[in-house]
């Protein structure tokens, strides 16, 4: 029995890698890793953000199947008949044990496990050192018995707050990220989501003007996780188990900077967020310095998995196994990726060869029009909209995506999320209306200036 290392690395935007073409030093040492295993090329987020990512990777179902379609609902519950492949593991006889805090969104993600470190820290975010010295202090008492081990980092997800050190190796000097003459940063901080995004991102970073300080400040989150991977690594080699352990690096998802009106956040079913690393190494299986060019997603992982522990894969997953690509057992079934998310806003897509479409259900606090058709090879940054040149390929894949969702039933989840309200758009008004603003009203009138009096009202009537 092999061990089994999982690492999910949140918001790790696959082209932020040396590996996967990024010309700065941001991974050298996960490069590495990608060099003594197998890199797949075209791996896909199956639904985004966090939550639905995991659920997907945990029970190998779409979130249409599962019903799990949105990120932050606070009513939305994985039932129990949904198979959770780590309770498969713990029952064949592995020790199964998490370092994460997914358990603070919903409780399913704590099924299966044996152990449960749960990453609550009282400082703003969870920095990566902490879970990797959590990970090696279980891994020294547990290596003598196979096991399972599920490792969450969050370093790469925004508020980007690496040691200083890390920035100055992607910042230069001689350049002031709050020059005051920049107004490089007025699309950013007069958006629609501005409220959210100064509480949780921008506060915490001071009055910076240059958009490319957030994007160093991300690449040095990048290298900082890089750190942490070669440590965990480290110990691995140390405790004398690496060769018995197979270990697999893969994103939730990826991060826009600002491209489509996104900025440092994780929406949208561009490239940017969609476009996943995933990485494995396996001594006894996987031949070093394997690339794979077939489209493969999420959910592929679950009967991977089962598959290379010898476990039974059941019949309900939606994913393919891996293992028909890495040991040749004929042609990959899987010809096109669907694509979900409903959190800032609400859309579906479908890839199928270069093509890529949207449609987007409910733009939420964005501007968007309802169906998008991109050429990725051609236009690999999606920004030539081609539905009105290729109508009979939209028409098609829209067809296909509509065929998708109609098996898993005549009630569509996302539909019924979005006559709710979409979880973010949700919590933008609870916060507006802290401040005495609503919803509605913000919409008319977004800019920052008229947020911030606001806040700065409230604050000082609440003081004695």
């Amino acid at each position: 029995m092999a061990n089994l290392i999982l690492l999910s690395l949140d918001t790790l935007r696959a082209d932020r890698l040396g590996c996967y073409g990024y010309p700065q030093a941001t991974s050298p040492y996960l490069d590495h890793i990608a060099h003594q295993g197998v890199r797949f090329q075209r791996a896909y987020a199956t639904d985004i953000p966090t939550e639905v990512a995991h659920t997907g990777l945990f029970s190998g179902r779409y979130g249409h199947a599962s019903g799990i379609v949105a990120h932050g609902h606070p009513y939305l519950t994985l039932p129990e008949a949904i198979s959770w492949w780590p309770e498969q593991l713990r029952k064949a006889g592995w020790t199964t044990a998490a370092v994460d805090n997914l358990y603070q969104m919903k409780p399913w993600f704590a099924r299966g496990f044996r152990y449960y470190t749960n990453m609550v820290t009282s400082r703003r975010w969870i920095d990566g050192s902490d879970v990797t010295r959590e990970a090696i202090d279980w891994l020294q008492g547990h290596r003598d018995h196979p096991f399972f081990l599920f490792v969450h980092y969050w370093d790469t997800h925004s508020p980007y707050l690496p040691p200083d050190r890390y920035i100055e190796r992607f910042y230069p000097a001689h350049r002031d990220p709050f020059d005051p003459a920049r107004r490089d940063m007025d699309r950013a901080y007069n958006h629609l989501a501005y409220p959210f995004f100064k509480r949780h991102h921008y506060d915490l970073m001071g009055e910076v003007t240059d958009p490319e300080y957030f994007n160093a400040r991300y690449d040095a989150e990048v290298r900082y996780l890089d750190d942490q991977l070669q440590a965990l690594d480290a110990a691995l080699q140390d405790l004398d188990i690496i060769d018995d352990t197979w270990l697999i690096l893969l994103a939730d998802h990826g991060e826009s900077f600002t491209e489509h009106n996104i900025f440092w956040d994780h929406c949208g079913l561009y490239e940017n967020t969609v476009h996943i690393p995933l990485i494995m190494r396996w001594p006894a299986r996987i031949n070093p310095g394997t690339t794979v060019s077939d489209l493969v997603q999420q959910i592929d992982l679950a009967p991977t998995i089962l598959e290379g522990l010898g476990l039974f894969i059941p019949d309900f997953m939606d994913g393919y196994s891996l293992w028909q690509i890495l040991d040749g057992q004929g042609a990959w079934p899987r010809d096109r990726a669907y694509l979900s998310e409903c959190a800032w806003e609400a859309a579906r897509g479908i890839i199928h060869q270069d093509f890529k479409l949207i449609t987007t259900l409910d733009s939420g606090v964005y501007e968007r029009v309802p169906r998008e058709l991109y050429h990725l090879s051609a236009d690999p940054q999606e920004e030539h909209n081609l539905i009105d040149e290729f109508p009979e390929i939209a028409k098609r894949l829209e067809s296909e995506l509509q065929t998708w969702v109609q098996q898993w039933g005549e009630t569509d989840p996302m539909q019924s999320i979005i006559a709710q309200g979409l979880p973010f758009v949700r919590r933008m008004d609870q916060i507006l209306r802290e401040v005495g603003l609503t919803w509605s009203e913000w919409k008319q009138n977004p800019y920052r200036s008229r947020y911030d009096q606001a806040l700065t009202t409230f604050k000082a009537q609440r003081e004695p």
